[in-house]
């Protein structure tokens, strides 16, 4: 229980958290125009369902959302959302699709710092080039419907640099599946 406290209680220290969330597995086989419009497969479904009332559970549920306008994306949020009842702010932004990692750092920054809390829902490979770059690198390695919850010791999203995080967990969906 010492332990436990401990861990939480620095859990709650950090003043700004970013969650990183690779959207869940697309179906290759279904019948779509562009890679932009592919949706979930069934079990990237059931991936999304378990992650949303992963961290409703958790109760770390982030006060704004900013995710890719890729199907996929949009459908893991929605699948998630509604299975976890999460209650927050909801932005799209076709920047998670079509841009870069700093340009995608630089939409996190000019985020309102009533937000402690900010999840990133997208695409890889530059989800896992930003957490890696934001706790400083190392072998950052995200499955389809990972998350990541990094965390800041920033009062100001405009402050958060590469290096400044501690990568506090990440959790895969096959862990949490029967």
């Amino acid at each position: 229980d010492v332990a436990v406290n401990y861990a939480m209680k620095q859990i709650n220290n950090s003043t700004k958290h970013l969650l990183v969330y690779r959207h869940a597995k697309s179906d290759w086989d279904a019948d779509y125009e562009d890679d932009f419009y592919r949706p979930l497969s069934k079990r990237g479904r059931k991936s999304a369902e378990v992650m949303g009332k992963l961290l409703s559970k958790s109760k770390q549920v982030p006060d704004l959302i900013i995710t890719s306008a890729a199907v996929r994306a949009k459908e893991t949020l929605k699948i998630s959302k509604k299975t976890g009842n999460w209650k927050c702010k909801i932005k799209e932004s076709d920047i998670l699709y079509f841009q870069g990692v700093n340009t995608i750092l630089n939409l996190v920054k000019d985020s309102s710092n009533k937000h402690s809390s900010i999840m990133l829902i997208g695409h890889e490979p530059k989800l896992t080039q930003i957490v890696s770059s934001l706790i400083g690198g190392g072998d950052v390695r995200l499955p389809t419907a990972s998350m990541a919850r990094i965390d800041f010791f920033i009062n100001d999203w405009v402050d958060l640099k590469p290096g400044f995080g501690t990568l506090r967990w990440l959790l895969q969906p096959s862990f949490f599946m029967e």
